[in-house]
């Protein structure tokens, strides 16, 4: 059944510090949806408001996961997951003394996800099969590239409907970046996912996504509805891509 999302006029604030102002955007169910922009613009912290790690100061945050709406400010982070919402961190955010299989046993975290810990945990071995020769060894002890691959296993355990992904090229050599990018696209498409990535590596993000906003000084500078719109045009082609 349909899962999307939809956030209408959200502001966000660490103090007196605003971050987020008026910001409006959506994923409809089954899409990738990128939300572009350099470091220090906000996509972090629209994700945290997303997950109820930070409140909104104002705005709504609606979630649809199968056909039923949620409104989510004001929930938990737990409740959130709960729902079947689940966010890969930016700087991955592992148990680095934990195995690889600790880890993700601790992504299958909601009460659904735990019933089907068995045939999840073989998903993730079969989509990452580094992860399934490593299934021992100490998450902190392996690549960035590893790192990566366990943390979005981890957020595969939760057996999402929507699934966030908060800057994941960071720390990775431009191979990995292209591969863990192709690897988001498989997964989303294997498991029927509505995806929103927050991404600063404009052409990689480009490559996957069906339409997506800029977000500059924390408002959305541009929406392109699909993926040509935001390649052609001039002002992300010449400030952000370097063309």
């Amino acid at each position: 059944m349909a899962s999307s999302i939809i956030l209408e006029k959200i502001h966000a604030a660490y103090g007196s510090v605003r971050v987020i102002e008026d910001v409006s955007l959506s994923a409809a169910d089954g899409e990738t949806v990128v939300l572009l922009g350099t470091n220090g613009n906000g996509k972090s912290t629209l994700m945290k408001c997303i997950m109820g790690i930070l409140r909104p100061s104002a705005g709504k945050i609606v979630a649809e996961i199968d056909g039923k709406r949620h409104d989510l400010v004001g929930r938990t982070t737990e409740q959130i997951v709960d729902l079947g919402i689940a966010l890969v961190p930016e700087g991955r955010r592992l148990f680095p003394r934990l195995s690889v299989e600790e880890n993700l046993l601790l992504g299958a975290f909601r009460p659904k996800a735990r019933a089907k810990i068995a045939s999840n945990l073989e998903f993730c071995f079969e989509a990452f099969p580094r992860l399934a020769e490593r299934r021992r060894q100490l998450a902190g002890s392996m690549s960035g590239g590893e790192q990566q691959m366990l943390a979005l296993g981890r957020a595969l355990m939760l057996d999402p409907k929507i699934l966030l992904i908060d800057e994941p090229s960071v720390g990775l050599a431009p191979i990995l970046v292209s591969r863990t990018i192709d690897k988001i696209k498989e997964l989303k498409e294997r498991y029927q996912l509505t995806v929103l990535m927050a991404e600063q590596n404009f052409p990689q993000a480009l490559r996957i996504a069906d339409r997506g906003y800029v977000i500059v000084h924390g408002k959305i500078a541009f929406e392109g509805r699909s993926a040509d719109e935001l390649n052609n045009n001039d002002l992300i082609r010449k400030f952000y891509m370097g063309l």
